[in-house]
């Protein structure tokens, strides 16, 4: 007798259903957790919103007092200015910057006004408006490509298949960038003007920057005549070949056909001369770029303005800021009190 047990009829459509059933019960279970949460939820906004109705009038009366505070602060503070110049440090003087700019912000904190009216070269008077000193880095995509292709030039093979731009962008930092926005708001807004020359001059008169410049010139210039040298090689050469094919030509021979091939290369010698000549004028173009765009340890891509923009926006205003802190205080101070009702009440309990 075998020991195998046949199913019985209509089992399997017993298990189908409990299973049925099972995934119907779990889907109730789900929807109505689901409506349990949005029923707190609702719960929980209408709680607030008759907790609102409840001190409407209290919170009416902080936003009225704020607002009219703030319009008599607004009325009687000094108006304040912000300017802004944009730079592009050379050799290596970009952490010098940041540096001068972190002191000069420093001094104008601790409103040490005659120290900082030294260090700018102008009046006392003229350093204590100044509230403040900013700098940023500013780079966009295309920035940061070219300054990627640069940064690659400068390396090994080996060392370049193993950087990609993405990694390169993880690193970028501050200092990598190319451009630099230097705020100073004040609430002078001529000073910013009389500063620049002082601020520039703090970098483009260190002495290491000095050298740096004065070796890069020398670099630069030995470059050019180098390339200047080249170029009057390839002119003589090209009026020598000239003038190769002009003999050449004047000879009564069987054939006119002309060939300045070296060896039978099939390498035309002016042809070669005239790409030579095309890639050393893009040199020399690229050369005399490096060397604008080097001219000065600090180059001033904008000034500071005659005069600072007067800093405006909702933000910096007291009628707007002093109703939302009021308000916001009214509100904390009425949930303390709710709070306290009931951990008292539950206490009781």
């Amino acid at each position: 007798m075998s020991n195998n047990q046949q199913p019985q009829p209509g089992s399997e459509e017993i298990d189908l259903g409990q299973l049925f059933q099972l995934i119907g019960n779990a889907f109730k279970k789900l929807f109505a957790f689901i409506g349990s949460i949005f029923k707190g939820v609702f719960h929980f906004i209408m709680l607030f919103l008759i907790f609102i109705q409840k001190h409407f009038i209290k919170f009416v009366i902080a936003g009225v007092i704020g607002i009219g505070l703030g319009v008599y602060l607004d009325l009687r503070k000094q108006d304040v200015f912000v300017s802004s110049m944009v730079v592009e440090p050379n050799f290596n003087s970009v952490q010098q910057l940041y540096n001068n700019i972190s002191f000069y912000n420093e001094l104008a904190k601790a409103q040490d006004s005659i120290t900082l009216a030294s260090a700018l070269k102008i009046t006392a008077k003229e350093a204590a408006s100044i509230k403040k000193f900013e700098i940023e880095s500013f780079s966009d995509e295309n920035q940061k490509v070219l300054l990627f292709d640069k940064f690659i030039r400068e390396l090994d093979s080996t060392t370049v298949k193993n950087l990609d731009f993405e990694a390169y962008l993880k690193n970028f930092n501050t200092f990598d960038a190319r451009f630099h926005k230097i705020n100073l708001v004040s609430t002078n807004s001529t000073v910013a003007k009389k500063a620049q020359p002082t601020i520039v001059k703090s970098i483009s008169s260190n002495g290491y920057f000095k050298e740096q410049k004065e070796t890069n010139d020398k670099n630069i210039g030995f470059q050019e005549e180098i390339y200047k040298q080249q170029l009057n090689e390839i002119i003589s050469l090209q009026q020598l070949y000239k003038d190769v094919m002009v003999k050449e030509a004047s000879k009564e021979i069987g054939g006119t056909n002309i060939n300045l091939a070296d060896n039978g290369s099939g390498k035309n010698k002016e042809i070669e001369l005239l790409k030579e000549r095309d890639d050393l004028k893009e040199k020399i173009v690229e050369l005399n770029l490096e060397k604008a765009n080097k001219a000065t340890i600090l180059n001033v891509i904008s000034d500071f303005p005659t005069r600072g923009v007067k800093l405006g926006g909702i933000t910096n205003q007291y009628k707007f800021l002093l109703p939302l802190l009021l308000v916001s205080l009214v509100l904390i101070l009425l949930l303390l009190l709710e709070l306290n009702k009931a951990l008292k009440s539950y206490t009781k309990k």
